[in-house]
């Protein structure tokens, strides 16, 4: 559902994956998997979006895209952060990793699209005007993360409270 969720239309940057990222950091005991899950669900996806959806800007099939490995690093380094963030899960700890896992993604991918780019200068000021053009960008990644933690989140914790065998789980 969470891949299908990125297909549907929606703010951008507004997705689930970083989410997903801190839901297994809190939750998964096999830690790779929590890493490993939010990271396929993104590569399926963009499987879609870039062959389907996004047909028209690109010459063949595309496997991944150009600059894929810092939104996928980032990924996975918001799960990495969730496993310190995360070690008691409270409403304020998710909404705390939430809001940096948005704070992270903000970061490294603006700055990932700043060197060697002609729309920026090559110095503090390119990065900084990088840095701006970037924030209509991250109001959907805040809203994303947020919402989607709630979903998550909340949606485990109220199937335990009223399914009785998944506490046993």
């Amino acid at each position: 559902m969470a891949a299908f969720s990125r297909m549907i239309p929606h703010p951008m940057n507004f997705a689930p994956i970083g989410a997903m990222g801190l839901f297994g950091a809190a939750y998964f005991s096999r830690k790779w998997l929590a890493v490993l899950l939010p990271l396929v669900t993104l590569w399926l996806s963009d499987l879609v979006i870039n062959n389907l959806v996004m047909a028209g800007y690109y010459n063949e099939f595309t496997w991944f895209y150009e600059g894929w490995y810092w939104v996928y690093g980032t990924t996975a380094l918001i799960t990495f952060t969730g496993f310190f963030t995360l070690r008691k899960v409270e409403f304020s700890s998710v909404i705390g990793s939430s809001l940096l896992a948005s704070a992270i993604f903000f970061l490294a991918t603006n700055f990932a699209c700043w060197p060697g780019n002609a729309m920026y200068s090559q110095d503090f000021s390119g990065l900084m005007a990088c840095y701006a053009a970037g924030i209509p960008f991250f109001q959907g990644t805040l809203a994303g993360n947020i919402f989607y933690s709630i979903v998550l989140f909340g949606g485990y914790e109220l199937a335990n409270a009223k399914i009785p065998f998944l506490k046993s789980a």
